[in-house]
């Protein structure tokens, strides 16, 4: 074991949470060190081609975890500096103001925050100005209040999605331009100028920008955290436990594994986990001592528990002119999120996807048999794709849970039809509308490869919810601040936290509370 010097700060992971929690802390002069388990992405052709990224998972970590009948599958994970936001659409909402209280779905009850809205908004504002998102409030009526205007325009519909926008406004809804974090500047025709980081193109939306031109959390923030001196980044180190002092109530040594195998310790007056949800639970649960029997921070038995990642549905619908948009991910639809005339619960959200291409339809193929036109071949039918994201919300069940078992293995159980009633509902209502829409009826069709090959169980993208936040210690591991209720200088902020999910991509809210964190951690470290 190597002796490390002792840090202010220690951050474990570099994604939404971790990274910008480090970002935030950086010009404090504090030392701090960042702990990433993968490297930097390697920047290659790859990072843009659908079948390295698609259809054989090129930069998926090879690991795998169990299910709740311990059969293996391959989880939607990413291990490299910027975490899960290389890969991400990069699609960064606010939960709506209902969200943050008790809101009564179908099949049961979405709990309340110990926050409210109006607690998280101005974190909000300045997260959506950090990540440099592109949008426009006051388009979509169900939002909640902003205090600042986005700090860039939203991304310009191309000509089809604009048709799209319209002929939804003719059925009376109320479609908006999508928040995006881009570094885009467009010019009055809504192309992107020749100074322009991003340059617009059909890969956006689950591929690594080439081109730094997406807001991920590498670029972002860690390496602008990096320029300050006192802020270390250690890749390739994967923590095995934290170890605590006698009393049980500090976290007194960060072990990790470092590339060549080798362990290494290190030290902080203050540790932040923000591992992803399924991973940070899984470091707490193999941190189990003496003093913590069921894992750190675990007296309460939610660590691990309470699993979310929304039900969502990738679909394709098929254009009876052809879609020739490049950046598709520009439109949203929240007219259904709380409920329908016929229909007294929350429904979700409608969203663009990226723009299906021909190898990503190939790789569909075997699933499609039967379900499409035989005369219509597969360029064909990219050349006439519109892609949909449908997201509703999932319950925290506290048997949806992480484990680990003797072997350190870890295992997530899952009820993957619970709460669907809602989602079905928006497929529905989106079916019937495709002729209004200037597009084949009967042709909506299930886009899997977005979902990880149609297994709702490896699509962990919007993991959140195993250690929850709260008011009281016997029901939730963390307190307000998203520090342990059990230890004095252990602290969470990943998605882990999250006591409901809502219905939109939980990427702005984990960033908008490491930066409310951060102000907490500055006052703490004075």
């Amino acid at each position: 074991m190597n002796d490390a010097p002792h840090y202010d700060v220690i951050v474990i992971g570099t994604g939404a949470g971790g990274g910008t929690l480090a970002h935030r802390l950086a010009p404090s002069g504090k030392r701090i060190l960042i702990l990433e388990r993968g490297g930097f992405l390697p920047r290659e052709r790859d990072n843009w081609d659908s079948t390295a990224v698609f259809v054989k998972g090129k930069y998926r970590t090879p690991e795998f975890w169990l299910d709740k009948h311990g059969r293996e599958f391959p989880p939607e994970v990413n291990y490299y500096v910027g975490g899960n936001t290389k890969f991400y659409g990069a699609a960064l909402f606010r939960l709506r103001p209902e969200d943050f209280g008790e809101l009564r779905h179908h099949d049961g009850m979405s709990p309340a925050w110990p926050l409210r809205y109006e607690d998280l908004e101005p974190y909000y504002t300045q997260a959506e100005h950090l990540y440099r998102v592109h949008g426009r409030h006051g388009e979509d009526p169900s939002e909640g209040p902003a205090s600042a205007q986005y700090a860039h325009p939203p991304v310009e519909h191309e000509p089809r999605i604009q048709q799209l926008s319209d002929d939804l406004e003719k059925q009376g809804l109320h479609p908006f331009h999508l928040p995006i974090g881009v570094d885009l500047v467009q010019d009055a025709a809504g192309r992107a100028t020749p100074s322009s980081v991003c340059i617009r193109c059909n890969r956006v939306d689950g591929f690594p920008c080439l081109v730094r031109g997406k807001s991920d959390a590498q670029v972002v923030c860690v390496e602008p955290a990096l320029r300050h001196p006192g802020v270390e980044l250690v890749t390739g180190a994967h923590v095995l436990r934290l170890e605590t002092d006698p009393t049980g109530r500090t976290v007194s040594s960060v072990v990790a594994r470092l590339d060549g195998g080798e362990e290494a310790r290190f030290s902080a007056d203050i540790v932040v986990v923000a591992c992803g949800a399924v991973n940070s639970a899984v470091l707490l649960l193999a941190s189990a001592n003496d003093r913590h029997p069921r894992g750190l921070a675990n007296s309460s038995d939610v660590v691990g528990r309470f699993y979310m990642r929304h039900n969502n549905l990738a679909l394709m619908a098929v254009s009876k002119e052809p879609n020739d948009t490049q950046f598709q991910k520009t439109l949203a639809l929240h007219d259904w999120y709380l409920g329908a005339d016929d229909f007294d619960y929350p429904l979700g959200g409608i969203q663009m996807l990226g723009k299906s291409d021909a190898e990503q339809i190939h790789g569909e193929a075997p699933r499609w048999a039967g379900a499409v036109t035989p005369n219509m071949p597969f360029e064909v039918m990219a050349h006439h794709s519109v892609d949909f994201w449908l997201c509703g919300e999932d319950l925290p069940l506290p048997d949806n849970r992480v484990t680990l078992d003797g072997d350190g293995r870890v295992h997530l159980a899952l009820d993957e039809n619970h709460n669907t009633a809602g989602l079905d509902r928006l497929r529905h209502k989106l079916q019937s509308m495709l002729g209004h829409l200037g597009m084949h009826e009967h042709h909506l069709l299930d886009h899997s490869l977005y979902l990880h090959k149609g297994m709702p169980i490896g699509a962990t993208a919007h993991q959140a919810g195993t250690v929850r936040f709260g008011t009281d210690p016997a029901s939730s591991a963390l307190d307000v601040h998203c520090k342990a209720h059990d230890l004095d200088n252990l602290y969470v902020v990943d998605t882990s936290f999250f006591p409901s999910i809502g219905a939109v991509n939980p990427s702005l809210t984990a960033i908008a509370n490491a930066l409310r964190v951060g102000d907490h951690l500055l006052e703490r470290l004075g």
